[in-house]
């Protein structure tokens, strides 16, 4: 479920609440499966890296597994800040820019 900025209930000495808005993003339910599957097939390609290692493999057959991992695992970031931009996009009135900004910040960790 995606969740915009919100009011998030911050608990005060004495057990009161103080209502504090909260950015938080996050990726569409409906885009998780998908996101699922690259992140479970990228451990997949980790797992045979490993192998490969501790079989003694050369180096010159492991690395291009090991960037096929990084490729994968860089896809899955982007499929992610692609979802909730597109989120952000098609429901403005949910969001506001301090969303985007996130959104973008993320998005340049990835580059």
């Amino acid at each position: 479920m995606w969740h915009a900025c919100h009011p998030d209930p911050q608990p005060l000495p004495g057990g009161a609440a103080l209502r504090v808005p909260v950015t938080s993003v996050g990726v569409p339910a409906e885009d998780t499966p998908a996101i699922v599957n690259r992140l479970k097939r990228a451990q997949g390609q980790i797992g045979a890296v490993v192998r490969m290692l501790e079989e003694g493999r050369d180096c010159r057959e492991v690395l291009p597994q090991l960037a096929a991992v990084n490729k994968a695992l860089d896809r899955a970031g982007f499929a992610m800040v692609a979802s909730s931009l597109r989120e952000c996009t098609t429901h403005p009135e949910a969001h506001d820019k301090a969303d985007l900004a996130e959104l973008e910040k993320l998005f340049l960790s990835l580059a």
